[in-house]
């Protein structure tokens, strides 16, 4: 079974066709960069996904269940969403890491915070500082931490690194590698020349169809 299957996706905004007749799959734990001019449907079909959006046609599979079945706030647990432009609240990191916990009504794992901070390249007084102090780059590492603290299975990261400069870039590109190891499936929307070169599976798309990396041919969920 595969984990996703996009099963003749469409989208639709009035008279505008954005997606026509996507047909994909992913399996567990694999690594997938989704790649296309601006404009060409990549966010859109990364938000159908992530249950953002609802195909105008065709469905959407996760694990052999149509998303449209499943409970919205225990799937986006499961499919987690890293955008581009991160959102962070409240005064302090630490209030963002939290939440991730509060959600679930679990306890904090502080030590778990900590070695998060680490590993996206954030020393442990990060996790004191406020928000309002943090960078660009700094910000879009604590909102991705903070995606992962709790793992996902799956996890989207739609134009996450645009705009970081290269180390900001690699640190991001070793925490994915991280990931993958421990199992989490991650799909990368990106335009940046080397993360598409060293993709291990590119999927294309232009003017809302896929143009390789896809498979169009009929198959089991």
């Amino acid at each position: 079974m595969k984990q996703i299957v996009f099963e003749k996706v469409a989208y639709q905004v009035g008279q505008q066709q954005i997606l026509h007749n996507i047909s994909l799959q992913i399996d567990q734990g694999e690594v997938v960069t989704i790649a296309g001019p601006s404009g060409s449907g990549k966010s859109t079909l990364v938000k159908l996904l992530a249950s953002l959006l609802t195909p105008t046609a065709g469905q959407i599979w996760y694990q052999g269940r149509d998303i449209t079945q499943e409970e919205p706030v225990a799937y986006r647990r499961k499919v987690s969403y890293a955008m581009q432009q991160p959102t962070l609240f409240g005064k302090t990191v630490r209030e963002n890491l939290q939440f991730p916990y509060e959600l679930r009504q679990l306890d904090f794992d502080e030590q778990r915070a900590l070695a998060g901070l680490q590993a996206v390249g954030l020393t442990a007084v990060y996790l004191d500082r406020e928000v309002k102090n943090l960078s660009g780059g700094e910000r879009q590492r604590v909102a991705l931490l903070r995606n992962i603290l709790i793992l996902p299975e799956v996890l989207i990261m739609d134009e996450v690194t645009a705009g970081l400069d290269a180390n900001n870039r690699e640190i991001i590109a070793q925490l994915v590698a991280q990931l993958q190891q421990e199992g989490v499936t991650i799909i990368i929307v990106t335009h940046d020349e080397q993360e598409i070169a060293r993709a291990s599976r590119l999927v294309e798309i232009k003017q809302g169809q896929i143009m390789t990396g896809g498979q169009a041919s009929e198959f089991s969920r």
